[in-house]
């Protein structure tokens, strides 16, 4: 099976509305704090802080069903070690998209990450799929966005598909490298979203 092609995923308008959120709640904090009527305490203001990032962080991000990664014990994949995902699904009308999230160090040893993946869905039912994570191209360059050692790439697998069934299904991964012990690996996560046509 063919893996759907590397989408990088870009927050900068999200990231720039929070910004403008912290600079809006600690002016309002500054404001309200110098009136001696209203004295917040340092507890309270952050509290404050928190509740407006929280509502700006939700909005930015009001897509998103499910989105959980995992951190890889001691950095080093063992090819017995399943990583199970829990998701609730309640929309079988809305179309979703899903991605695989994975974390590498720049000494990953491959360009890509071969994975199985196996769903089990409500009724019992399961499937079974193979799918290439690609995390450098053909010169070497990582893709993903990188601060130092450490990259992040989110690969789309599936796009606009609906949910046949509500309820729990269970997504489990497995790194299918033809090595025991994968090194390198730091996260792995899924995502998924509505699509917003």
């Amino acid at each position: 099976m063919q893996a759907m092609p590397h989408q990088k995923i870009t927050d900068a308008k999200c990231n720039f509305k929070l910004m403008q959120a912290n600079l809006f709640s600690f002016n309002i904090i500054n404001k309200i704090s110098q009136n001696s009527a209203l004295v917040f305490s340092f507890k309270g203001r952050n509290i404050f802080v928190l509740l407006v990032i929280a509502v700006f962080f939700t909005s930015c991000d009001s897509s998103r069903v499910f989105e959980e990664n995992k951190v890889i014990e001691n950095q080093v994949w063992n090819n017995k070690n399943k990583i199970v995902f829990y998701v609730n699904i309640d929309d079988t009308i809305s179309p979703h998209n899903f991605y695989i999230n994975v974390r590498n160090a720049t000494d990953y040893p491959f360009s890509n990450l071969f994975l199985f993946m196996e769903t089990r869905y409500p009724q019992g039912t399961y499937s079974k799929d193979t799918l290439e994570c690609v995390l450098a191209d053909n010169t070497g360059k990582w893709l993903g966005d990188g601060s130092g050692d450490i990259w992040d790439n989110q690969i789309l697998f599936r796009k606009n598909f609906k949910f046949k069934r509500k309820g729990k299904h269970v997504f489990s991964l497995e790194q299918a490298m033809r090595l025991e012990n994968l090194p390198q690996i730091l996260d792995i996560g899924i995502r998924v979203e509505k699509s917003i046509k």
